[in-house]
């Protein structure tokens, strides 16, 4: 079955880098653009960056940019997002999205989340 298991998440001081990693398995990860979101309670789950499939074309909400960096392995089925610079606002559970658009039907998985805290 799809899955997509993230990992990395942890307690971090301002300022400081974090890698969170997501695993993915049970479809054609070549197919699908990968994204990563973050959500804090009470607040909707927004887009923080995305990758497409040739792991090139990247996109990052303007609150990260210049501070994150999203990569994917297409060999491993794996897809990263190097933290740096940590703020106490980028504090949320973040989640690994996989999407991916075929004939006409939109096919969207999530992984359960892994939480960062920016802190010190």
């Amino acid at each position: 079955q799809v899955q997509l298991v993230e990992s990395g998440g942890g307690l971090v001081q301002p300022g400081g880098s974090l890698r969170v990693s997501c695993a993915a398995s049970g479809f054609i990860f070549t197919d699908y653009v990968m994204n990563w979101f973050h959500q804090t309670p009470g607040k909707e789950r927004e887009l923080v960056a995305g990758i497409a499939v040739n792991g090139v074309s990247t996109n990052y909400a303007d609150s990260v940019k210049g501070r994150f960096t999203i990569s994917r392995d297409n060999a491993k089925n794996m897809v990263y997002l190097q933290m740096n610079s940590l703020k106490p606002e980028d504090t949320a559970v973040y989640y690994c999205n996989a999407r991916a658009w075929k004939n006409g039907y939109e096919y969207d998985y999530w992984g359960q989340g892994t939480q960062v805290t920016v802190s010190s």
